[in-house]
């Protein structure tokens, strides 16, 4: 027992002197190359202290642990610190020794806690100032699309606003008071019974997230959900901004948030970066749910163009709205136009592709936080991942460790491909006259011809 104790601590040091997981390698070399950790201990100052307090948790180690969250698909902060705990390719990123002891859950979600809001923005428009370096950044064209997010909550825990009774003690209340039986199955068939429109927003609330509304999702059920909101730049799919909502807000009211924040970042680039629009942003592309004719004039005031998809609506009353009314008929001439219809084309592409990747393959389609604030935060830390998955996807080819692992098996059937086709596929087998079966289209690559840094471990998560 002690010799095979002894083996497995030799060849646990043997590969934490290894190198790590090639993609973790290139994001390390990408962040300190810029200065990263620098940066955030300068802008989280404020909120250590010398001598009071826990031992913490670094400020550029934080950061990197909510972008583990994203290239690894891990949607809560204890599934984040398991995996690091399980990681040496992560520990070797977050600059932790085989010996020490990683974050746990506690420390992260305290972490986030303590920095605000401001600080968590910071961090997204320092990465989104390094794609605006590497030419990544127009600003010109800007698409704005929403999805809705699950919160941390449930519905059954729903009370009424003005009694804080639940949603049973609700029904049981108006049973007695038309008389019927309040056994659970009488109130079962009653709710049955009832309008479909049967909570609302100005009547319920969830008392663990009073700020999650009840809104009806894409797949059609209920639930109680947050709304995020962000402007992509269409010319190279950069997520330039990002905002979170309650769950049932209008897409004509959020967008009077987040076009402004587009066009302040984008701002923030002109004075250091020349492949920005000098002239800021000058277009908007968006989908006939922010169509209106009071967001029409709004955007035409502001002076950016709208290729808005118009709804069928019907014939209009325009008396006493002539500025509605101009600008709903530009902005149709628009939308008509080759331009326009090139436009909406590209947003189907530039504005759902981010959405995926943040919320699908990045697992944040349910939140694990709550409070529209740290939804904020999560939003912005996921919404810089993404920029920097972009960032290395145009230098790399690959943005996240999948990607990596998908460009060496292709390269690895390219080679056998090439091997099969030199060979000539009747050579006899053996000094046989049988000939030799054809390769598979996509074969598996033998040992000897994988790449060093993927032979020895596995292609996603390298441990």
């Amino acid at each position: 027992m002690k010799r095979r104790r002894q083996e497995e601590l030799f060849y646990a040091a043997e590969r934490a002197e290894a190198p790590g997981h090639p993609f973790y390698k290139r994001l390390n070399e990408t962040l300190e190359a810029a200065g990263f950790d620098g940066f955030c201990e300068e802008r989280c100052q404020a909120f250590y202290h010398d001598r009071l307090g826990r031992p913490s948790l670094a400020p550029g180690v934080y950061f990197r642990l909510q972008l583990i969250g994203f290239f690894e698909g891990v949607d809560s902060e204890r599934g984040i610190a398991w995996r690091v705990a399980d990681s040496l390719s992560l520990r070797r990123f977050l600059g932790y020794g085989l010996a020490e002891v990683t974050p746990d859950h506690v420390t992260i979600s305290r972490t986030r806690r303590l920095l605000d809001t401001d600080t968590h923005q910071a961090v997204f428009r320092w990465v989104l100032e390094r794609l605006a370096g590497a030419g990544l950044l127009k600003g010109k064209t800007i698409g704005v699309d929403a999805t809705t997010l699950e919160a941390n909550a449930a519905m059954r825990s729903i009370v009424r606003r003005a009694t804080g009774e639940n949603y049973r003690e609700y029904l049981a209340k108006l049973a007695a008071a038309d008389g019927e039986a309040t056994d659970p199955a009488a109130l079962q068939r009653k709710d049955r019974k009832r309008n479909k429109k049967r909570v609302s927003n100005k009547d319920w609330v969830n008392p663990h997230d009073p700020e999650a509304e009840i809104t009806k999702m894409k797949d059609g059920r209920t639930h109680l959900a947050y709304k995020a909101e962000q402007a992509v730049d269409l010319d190279s799919g950069a997520i330039v901004a990002t905002t979170a909502h309650a769950g049932a807000t209008g897409d004509t009211t959020s967008i009077q948030q987040t076009l402004p924040a587009a066009g302040e970042a984008v701002a923030e680039q002109l004075a250091t970066v020349e492949q920005v629009n000098p002239a800021g942003v000058e277009e908007v592309v968006t989908d006939k749910g922010y169509h209106s004719g009071a967001t029409l004039e709004k955007l035409d005031e502001w002076g950016v163009r709208s290729y808005i998809s118009e709804p069928e609506r019907g014939r209009r009353k325009w008396r006493g709205k002539t500025k509605q009314q101009e600008a709903t008929y530009a902005n149709r001439r628009r939308v008509r136009g080759e331009r326009g219809k090139e436009l909406l084309r590209q947003r189907g592409e530039k504005l759902e592709r981010p959405f995926a990747h943040q919320f699908e393959t990045g697992a944040m389609r349910r939140l694990r936080v709550r409070g529209l604030e740290e939804v904020r935060k999560k939003l912005l830390v996921q919404a810089a991942a993404c920029n920097l998955a972009l960032l290395l996807r145009t230098k790399h080819g690959a943005g996240t460790p999948r990607g990596l692992a998908e460009v060496a098996q292709k390269l690895c059937a390219a080679i056998m491909g090439l091997l099969a086709a030199l060979l000539g596929p009747n050579r006899p087998d053996n000094g046989t006259d049988r000939p030799i079966r054809p390769a598979p289209a996509y074969p598996v690559p033998p040992r000897a011809l994988m790449p060093s840094a993927l032979r020895n471990r596995g292609l996603d998560t390298d441990c």
